[in-house]
Formats: C-alpha cells, structure tokens, sequence
C-alpha cells in the first residue's frame, strides 16, 4: 500500500484550467477502455478478424501509455511533449496501416499495398519529427515532405488500390474500411495543422 501511495504522490499536480493536460488525462482513460474492450472482446470476433481487433486493441494500449507520460511531461512544466508524440505515431501509425492490409486481406490485399502504407507513414512521421525536432529552420522543407507522404496514403485508401479493393469486396469491409478512411482523413489530418502550428 506505501509503494502504491509513493506512485500517486509522485504524479505531478494539474491546475483546474489545464486543457491540455485533461486531455491527455481524457485520452488516456479512453485508449485504456478501447484497449480492455479490444483485448476481452476479440473472442466474440470471427476468427478471420481477431488479428484485426487484437492489432487496434495494441494501437490504443500503446495510445494510452504514451498519454500517460505525456500528461505527466505537460503537468512537469516541460511544454509540448513532440518526441512522445511521435515515438507514439512511430509504432500506431504503422499498425493503422497494417489494419488496413488485415481489412483488405479478404478482398486480395497484398502485402506490398501494407508494406508501402508502411512506408509512406514512416517517411511522413520521420521527416514531420525533423521538421518539428530537429531542423526547425527549415520545418517547411521536412513539413512539405511529411505532408506529400500523408497526401499520398489518403490517395491510396481513397482513391487508389486500397479503395479499389474494398470496393469490389464490398459489404462488411467496405464498410470497415470507409471508417478507417474517415479515420486517418480527419483523425490524422490533425497532424498537419499542428506542425503548421507548431513550426509557425
């Protein structure tokens, strides 16, 4: 019990008006229930589908732990927690792709489609943490590079192979699919806006 009231005195304190740290707080409280809801659940699931529900149920666990040091990063006083973000982005963004492949895998996906998903999300998160980390004088450089890559797999899932796949298989994975389109479309289109924002 002292070992566990160590843990909690050693949490940093949050003003009431910290936004951004109640949104880490938010965020991870709800990766954590996605992950327990992924993980208890994925039985229920027909087993075609279970690598796909444990691989988002390891997307949001690992959400979830890098909220959790990034609210304690914020709360510290230590500003924007840019190299958690994206060690965070380095190992999701990668599985989101691998999602994809899983969805389309019924439809004929082959892993050349995943692994240049892959590919191009590496290269958007490398480049987007150079600009952001590291060479800040020429963010718009890396920031341009970043964006053309995150361009080009909106292009693939929408409008490309991967769209064409789901297409043609239609019904469930149709649908799962255009979900995840909406996902990294919206979900994902966050990320530029904030290294304009960031960088400016």
């Amino acid at each position: 019990m002292e070992t566990l009231n160590n843990m909690l005195l050693a949490v940093p304190k949050m003003a009431t008006d910290d936004y951004v740290g109640f949104t880490f707080f938010v965020g991870c409280m709800a990766m954590m229930a996605a992950s327990a809801f992924f993980f208890l659940s994925m039985n229920s699931f027909d087993t075609k589908w279970r690598t796909s529900i444990l691989v988002s149920g390891l997307i949001t666990f690992i959400a979830a732990v890098h909220y959790y040091y990034m609210r304690d990063y914020w709360a510290s006083g230590n500003g924007s927690p840019v190299f958690f973000r994206y060690v965070d982005w380095i190992l999701t963004v990668p599985l989101m792709c691998v999602e994809f492949y899983l969805i389309l895998r019924a439809a004929g996906a082959t892993k050349k489609l995943m692994w240049t998903l892959i590919t191009a999300s590496t290269v958007m998160l490398v480049t987007g943490y150079w600009g952001e980390g590291v060479d800040r004088d020429n963010a718009w450089l890396w920031g341009l590079f970043s964006g053309l890559a995150y361009f080009y797999i909106v292009y693939l899932i929408m409008f490309g192979e991967a769209k064409a796949l789901a297409t043609s298989a239609g019904g469930e994975v149709l649908k799962a699919h255009n979900i995840l389109c909406k996902f990294v479309l919206i979900g994902w289109a966050i990320y530029p806006i904030g290294y304009m924002a960031g960088t400016a």
